[in-house]
């Protein structure tokens, strides 16, 4: 589908987006000049004061997922679709900040797969390096989508040229000053971000209460169906489980992540570092808010609209020209935060833990290679079509069920030998895959189906890691890290 906008406001935004990637570019540049070494490449020589360090944690989660799909999920099924995001990951940014951003930063690490190769060994290091870097290349390929389909949407660009115009773009500035420059283009985006919201959000309201944005809020709440604004089901036990694995997966899948992981080391200090996270977690649900509320204005606005991008579609229908292609640049805003930061947490990986095996070139260019590798690959699956980065997409639950108890487990104990991470990471995507293969929802359905129990696979895979690990070293033989 494409909106129609005439010619003269088309050019108006094309030209806009121009000079918008031109000053990106710019800011890449300057970056590049504060690049030594590969710590300053992934890491921002650990520089990053608290102004910097919240607003690209907040930059890197707000993206896509929040404006686009968690508006289209509310729209859909109510507040319930926000439960894994902006909810789920809003509180996980608060927990790392309450339980892992201080320990993980005293480590002085590049990457999370460094501190599986401290604790538990170099096995335990390549097989948490072979979970994480696949479950990125559909993230990235999803943005590519996302932003292609954007292109096509306001200008009719073919997607086959749309998705190769925004790999070149999002890979260009990141490969060229690596964290310092994501960070940079950050700060700059995410103002755009929040900005742009508030403006659709006021409009949106004061359309609603004819004039007033109290009394806008106060309809949508009396128009809005009660079983939409239930957050949490209560009708069946069943249905509170399927709400608590999406829940769990948000705030503690995503906690063993590399992209949020790389903000924590990239921070000044330790206390730079957690406070950091607390803003972004608190800013992300205040502002992830807006996204939910348009989602449950939109079916009251537009009771007869059938369009998927919620978003795009609030935007052409109440905002003038020029706020509409000021909230497009938004929009492109939070898909390219999300792409340059998605882009580089597995090159890291790749360039540090996997790369080194193989190769004597230089860590700095390891970097650089593999940011190019990954965009490659991501691309590659973005033309294959949504089910082969779907796929990959839907391995983001390796988090919880692979690495989040070995992690954690890693951060606060010292491990005698690396058995009892590779065990839990080993039996935990075990025991996801062979449910993910037969679409098994609940735990062993034959037994659930009996009455007998009824856990959701994903949980149950987590708990089962965990108790793999403890086989291999019971709790009353953990050392406590200091």
């Amino acid at each position: 589908m494409e909106l129609e906008y005439s010619a003269n406001l088309r050019w108006v935004l094309g030209a806009t987006i121009v000079v918008y990637v031109v000053a990106m570019y710019g800011l890449a540049w300057f970056a590049k000049g504060k690049i030594h070494n590969s710590e300053d490449y992934l890491v921002a020589g650990r520089r990053l004061p608290l102004s910097l360090a919240w607003m690209t944690i907040l930059a890197t989660w707000f993206g896509a997922g929040t404006l686009l799909a968690a508006t289209d999920e509310v729209r859909l099924t109510g507040l319930q679709g926000a439960t894994l995001d902006p909810l789920g990951a809003g509180v996980c940014l608060l927990l790392v900040g309450m339980f892992m951003a201080g320990p993980m930063w005293r480590m002085k690490l590049l990457t999370l797969c460094d501190m599986f190769r401290e604790r538990f060994g170099r096995t335990a290091e390549l097989l948490s390096a072979v979970v994480l870097v696949p479950s990125y290349l559909g993230w990235v390929a999803a943005q590519f989508v996302a932003l292609a389909g954007m292109l096509e949407l306001f200008f009719g660009l073919d997607p086959q040229w749309g998705l190769l115009l925004v790999a070149v773009i999002g890979t260009g500035y990141t490969l060229m000053g690596g964290m310092w420059s994501v960070t940079l283009t950050d700060a700059v985006q995410i103002i755009l971000v929040l900005l742009g919201l508030l403006v659709l959000l006021a409009v949106v309201l004061l359309q609603l209460g004819d004039g007033s944005a109290l009394s806008g809020l106060r309809h949508l709440m009396a128009s809005t169906p009660p079983d939409r604004l239930e957050l949490i089901p209560r009708e069946s036990t069943a249905k509170f489980m399927d709400w608590l694995t999406v829940f769990a997966i948000g705030s503690m899948g995503n906690m063993a992540s590399q992209d949020l992981m790389q903000r924590v080391f990239a921070s000044k200090n330790e206390t730079i570092a957690r406070r950091g996270l607390y803003v972004a977690g608190v800013a992300y649900l205040v502002f992830g808010s807006i996204p939910v509320i348009l989602g449950l204005a939109a079916p009251i606005l537009l009771p007869d609209m059938a369009e998927k991008s919620v978003l795009a579609i609030l935007v052409h229908e109440f905002l003038s020209p020029p706020l509409a292609i000021v909230f497009t640049l938004v929009l492109m805003s939070a898909v390219l935060s999300t792409i340059d930061s998605a882009i580089l947490a597995p090159a890291s990986v790749v360039a540090q833990n996997l790369l080194p095996r193989l190769t004597l070139a230089s860590p700095l260019l390891l970097d650089r290679l593999s940011v190019l590798g990954v965009a490659a690959c991501s691309l590659a699956l973005a033309y294959r079509g949504e089910r082969a980065y779907a796929l990959l997409e839907e391995s983001y639950a390796l988090g919880l069920v692979g690495l989040f108890v070995p992690m954690m487990l890693g951060i606060y104990t010292l491990p005698r030998s690396g058995a009892p991470a590779i065990a839990s990471m080993l039996v935990g995507m075990l025991v996801w895959g062979v449910h993910f293969y037969f679409e098994w929802e609940v735990f062993l359905p034959t037994v659930a189906w009996i009455g007998v129990l009824a856990i959701p696979a994903k949980l149950a895979a987590t708990a089962i890691a965990l108790f793999a690990y403890f086989v291999c070293e019971p709790p009353w033989r953990m050392r406590r890290a200091v």
